[in-house]
């Protein structure tokens, strides 16, 4: 793979994902590294995240929310609260927040968006949705109220495997790339992103899911290692157990290489490092996939009061960190790698590009 090409095919990339050569895995991370540097530069920006619902319909067979799960306290944070968050988020250096939840229909459209004008009014900041399958009428109400950003990750594009971990309701991961493309069409910045290491998940699947980033020409993208609640359904994938294709799995290993593999098939994209990295093995840290290509970090600024309810998986860190401002530890850490905090927004270099090229339209 010469200096700062793309992962042409499936076979590469699939190579690539599960290569484990010291040597080679050095190289990957380099050119991932190079290639971050070139495209996004040395800035880390940081998302405020703000878990504002835990309250799910949905009954995805690995998250701790799902619907199902009996003995979890659920919430649904006030709004004067989650503004409360936002205004701290400013004072504490922060140029953007993301507010997530699961399927939550009990987070209103008029709600939301009444909820984003007085965030976007009260302090300027960016505004990130990440608030499930929502429908189209949701998607565009809230891009009129100013939401900058909406992140829905569709898990996995092979069709058995979504409809194995999504088993009620329509089950099809297509309708999470229709939400995406309308989101788009709103002119929302996109981001999505896939688990790493599902039960039954081959090396090739990655590879596909890798190359849809591409296609759905993503502003953002967030990996993390796949981590079962202990409270939910285990999944059995005997008919792949002699499958041609290796399984992936949901090491931090694993997980750091398809990030690395993400920086080189987008290289423009935002592309986060997640908190369930910290989890993946002892010892790591989130951080760690700044070194891969990634140049954003997502930090938990959910009140300590309902931090430890959602708990869509098991042993999340730092939860009891409380937040403190930017230049702290966090600056301390990222400058160790040569890095330093972004300023303001942090808009896709993927969204400039599309600025100054707009697309085509097909006749």
């Amino acid at each position: 793979m010469p200096d700062m090409e793309l992962p042409a095919n499936l076979e590469t990339i699939a190579a690539w994902a599960s290569e484990t050569q010291p040597l080679r895995l050095e190289e990957l991370r380099s050119r991932a590294d190079r290639v971050r540097r070139t495209h996004v530069g040395d800035a880390v920006h940081l998302r405020g995240l703000v878990e504002i619902s835990n309250h799910c319909t949905a009954h995805c067979t690995y998250c701790g929310l799902r619907a199902e799960r009996t003995g979890l306290t659920r919430y649904r944070m006030p709004p004067e609260d989650v503004l409360a968050v936002a205004r701290q988020a400013r004072e504490l250096g922060y140029g953007s927040i993301v507010l997530k939840a699961g399927d939550d229909p009990g987070l209103t459209r008029e709600g939301v968006a009444d909820l984003v004008r007085r965030i976007k009014q009260e302090t300027g900041l960016a505004v990130t949705l990440s608030l499930g399958e929502r429908a189209p009428e949701d998607l565009e109400a809230w891009r009129t109220a100013g939401a900058d950003r909406y992140l829905l990750r569709f898990e996995t594009s092979n069709p058995v495997l979504y409809r194995v971990f999504h088993p009620r309701g329509p089950g099809r991961v297509d309708k999470r790339f229709q939400r995406l493309r309308r989101a788009r069409e709103l002119g929302y910045e996109v981001g999505s992103g896939v688990m790493v290491g599902l039960p039954g998940q081959t090396w090739h699947d990655l590879a596909r899911d890798l190359l849809l980033f591409k296609v759905f020409d993503l502003d953002l993208i967030a990996l993390g290692p796949w981590i079962r609640h202990p409270e939910t359904p285990a999944v059995a994938f005997e008919d792949r157990e002699n499958a041609p294709e290796r399984l992936a799995d949901n090491s931090l290993a694993a997980t750091l290489r398809v990030i690395a593999l993400a920086r080189l098939v987008c290289p423009d994209a935002n592309l986060t490092t997640t908190s369930a990295l910290a989890t993946a093995e002892p010892g790591s840290t989130s951080e760690e996939g700044l070194r891969w290509g990634a140049n954003v970090v997502m930090s938990n600024l959910t009140p300590l009061t309902w931090r430890a309810f959602y708990e869509n998986y098991p042993g999340k860190a730092c939860p009891t960190e409380v937040p403190a401002r930017i230049d702290g530890g966090l600056r301390d850490r990222i400058a160790a790698l040569g890095r330093t905090i972004g300023c303001g927004r942090g808009d896709s270099p993927s969204l400039e590009r599309r600025r100054r090229n707009p697309p085509v339209p097909v006749a």
